[in-house]
């Protein structure tokens, strides 16, 4: 008597967690897939829409990630504006991923040749990133495209005219609501509510806007508004939330190391 071979049950698809995050798992070396599975670029000039982080092994958007160089004498460099010549690593832009980078020694890995990532890689990041923030609210304020001031930061809101709204992480509480109350007034009609951000104290805001005591500002919509506020998502991500304890110094802003 022959036997029937019994079939196993077949497992359900489990939706991948990431995909709606504009996340992807790649395969692991070696597993045969036909996508080049690489853990560098190939240079500043290979462009390409999505990245592998060295940590997190997930392809990623590269606005969702920090490229890294190597110099030859195996220094890894952080190069947030891509421009650096040779290959380049990518990491995850949060400041946990990145010091895990430098602990656990990826960056070698990732090379494939002896690299030095210094001690505190995480922290030289997130100086670069909150500083690149801070100097185009700068370049916004000297074009005329962001209010100061609680008065005019008040205009603009119920105006329907702020892309982005930004409150001092020391600003007090009051001050904050009644300018909330302000865009909510600036959207009755349908507009798009504007982008709070936080991500700055006060000190740092008057210091990259030239102007004393700066607690709420209004960023103007149209022009570069959206490249702006991603600057300032950036800062945010990276940080996990606001930071109060890492705040960029006058020095360190007045001199760009990017």
């Amino acid at each position: 008597m022959t036997k029937t071979a019994r079939r196993k049950p077949r497992r359900a698809l489990l939706p991948n967690p990431h995909e709606a995050s504009g996340v992807v798992d790649l395969p692991a070396e070696g597993a045969g897939s036909a996508q080049t599975d690489i853990d560098t670029d190939a240079g500043p000039g290979d462009r390409a829409p999505m990245r592998r982080c060295i940590v997190t092994r997930q392809s990623r958007p590269v606005d969702d990630l920090v490229r890294f160089a190597r110099a030859p004498d195996g220094a890894v460099v952080p190069d947030l504006r891509g421009r650096l010549p040779g290959r380049g690593a990518w990491v995850t832009a949060k400041r946990d991923t990145v010091a895990e980078a430098a602990r656990r020694k990826l960056f070698g890995r990732a090379f494939r040749a002896d690299s030095r990532a210094p001690e505190d890689l995480a922290e030289t990041v997130g100086m670069l990133i909150r500083k690149a923030a801070l100097q185009r609210l700068g370049l916004e304020r000297k074009a005329g495209r962001l209010a100061v001031g609680f008065s005019e930061t008040d205009a603009r809101l119920r105006a329907g005219r702020a892309a982005m709204v930004l409150h001092a992480s020391d600003a007090a509480p009051d001050g904050v609501r009644k300018l909330d109350q302000a865009a909510h007034a600036g959207t009755t009609a349908g507009g798009e509510p504007p982008y709070i951000c936080r991500a700055f104290n006060s000190a740092e805001m008057s210091l990259a806007l030239g102007r004393g005591n700066v607690i709420h500002a209004a960023l103007e919509k149209g022009g570069a508004s959206d490249a702006v506020i991603a600057r300032c998502r950036r800062v945010e991500r990276y940080f996990g939330g606001i930071e109060p304890a890492e705040r960029v110094k006058p020095a360190e802003l007045a001199g760009r190391t990017e």
